[in-house]
């Protein structure tokens, strides 16, 4: 049987010779198989029933269509996105078509968020009305500084964070399709596209707000106002180190190097906290318990914890003459290498370059710290392991994140 479309396939059952033809989705970046489509690929299996008295089973026969196995996702595609493109093999980034260098390099994280949620770089009214709208979100509720007091003064950032992002969501009822109606979002009038709109600049403006409070619980610090006249980023940092000083400004090339760091880690396709996000969003819970559920998979070492456990690598090498004994037992297995290799680049993460060159410039005002030597030594006799250039283990941006 010839087939009907050229954009199709043609499955052929070897148990039974029937001929199933698949429909294949064409779009500008990729082409697509409906899952569902193998439904249709029905095989007969015998399922074991016990009896109504409990004491005898029987065997029963029942269809049941054929399924695809994926665990992970290495090959599943769960949406359509214009937002970002990636190609692992040849160490490309680009949002909304722009490459990441030209962001890191022209751009703002604020900038190019804006370019993310709307799909073009906004006009300077446009950027100066959303910069206004997520300062004017920063500032936390007086309750809130009560659920951060009620941490252990050790316990981790992410933990709280996940905690204080879940209770925001009963703050404003308003953002509820569990309260307001499911269709809250998508009934596409203005009253519903400016409800959104106001969740999103809280979400973007309380961010760094938490953030700089979970910090502060750590530190046994007293809670910081977001102050007026700062940037996004330079808020931020003022919220965290600011003792008390009526003059303290946060230092350009930090502020700088942290909204390059922002920018590089906005969007990242479908990874594993963007994930669990749109999974738990599928139920219609509010905005703020589906960013809990992303700060809680992002806090994972698969994650983004795999910074924290470049650093703990780091600490637990020691000096950089240890580097050498270290690898080796990475060859042996008894080791874990944090911080190399990335399951979609098989090159060089794109964003490690821009780290880099921008740790160069932190340094110049911090100076380095002593473990930054060890990441040196263990970044460059890596690159010169054949060991590790044959799995593709190149340092990827968790390692540089650290660095």
């Amino acid at each position: 049987m010839a087939p009907t479309s050229k954009d199709s396939l043609t499955v052929i059952d070897n148990r039974n010779g029937k001929q199933y033809e698949i429909p294949i989705s064409v779009t500008q970046h990729d082409t697509s198989i409906p899952a569902s489509a193998f439904k249709d690929i029905v095989h007969v299996r015998s399922t074991t029933i016990r009896e109504k008295d409990g004491k005898g089973v029987k065997q029963q026969q029942e269809k049941q269509g054929l399924r695809i196995t994926d665990r992970g996702f290495l090959n599943t595609a769960v949406i359509q996105s214009n937002i970002t493109f990636i190609d692992g093999d040849k160490g490309i980034l680009r949002y909304r078509g722009y490459p990441i260098e030209q962001l890191a390099e022209k751009s703002s994280f604020l900038e190019t968020a804006y370019l993310l949620i709307w799909g073009e770089l906004p006009t300077k009214n446009q950027f100066q009305r959303f910069h206004s709208e997520v300062m004017n979100h920063s500032t936390m509720h007086i309750d809130a500084e009560e659920i951060f007091r009620s941490f252990r003064y050790d316990a981790h950032p992410m933990s709280i964070l996940t905690s204080v992002f879940a209770a925001l969501g009963s703050y404003y009822p308003e953002a509820n399709p569990s309260l307001q109606g499911q269709n809250l979002f998508t009934q596409k009038d203005l009253a519903s596209i400016q409800n959104m709109d106001k969740q999103i600049y809280r979400l973007i403006g309380k961010a760094p707000t938490l953030a700089a409070m979970a910090y502060r619980v750590r530190q046994g610090r007293h809670f910081i106002t977001p102050p007026p006249g700062l940037s996004y980023t330079g808020s931020f940092l003022y919220q965290m180190d600011c003792l008390g000083q009526q003059e303290y400004k946060p230092n350009p090339v930090l502020e700088r190097a942290l909204d390059i760091l922002f920018l590089l880690h906005a969007d990242h396709e479908l990874n594993a906290s963007t994930t669990t996000v749109l999974q738990a969003a599928s139920s219609l819970t509010d905005p703020y318990s589906a960013i809990a559920t992303g700060c809680a998979s992002l806090y994972g070492p698969l994650h983004g914890g795999a910074n924290e456990a470049v650093i703990r690598m780091l600490i637990s090498i020691g000096t950089p003459d240890k580097v050498p004994e270290f690898l080796e037992k990475v060859k042996r297995r008894e080791k874990m290498l944090s911080g190399f290799g990335h399951r979609v680049y098989k090159t060089t993460d794109p964003r490690s370059y821009i780290i880099r060159k921008t740790a160069d410039e932190v340094f110049k005002v911090t100076g380095k710290d002593p473990l930054v030597e060890t990441a040196m030594r263990l970044h460059d006799l890596a690159l010169k392991d054949e060991y590790f250039v044959k799995r593709n283990l190149y340092p990827n941006v968790d390692f540089w994140r650290y660095v």
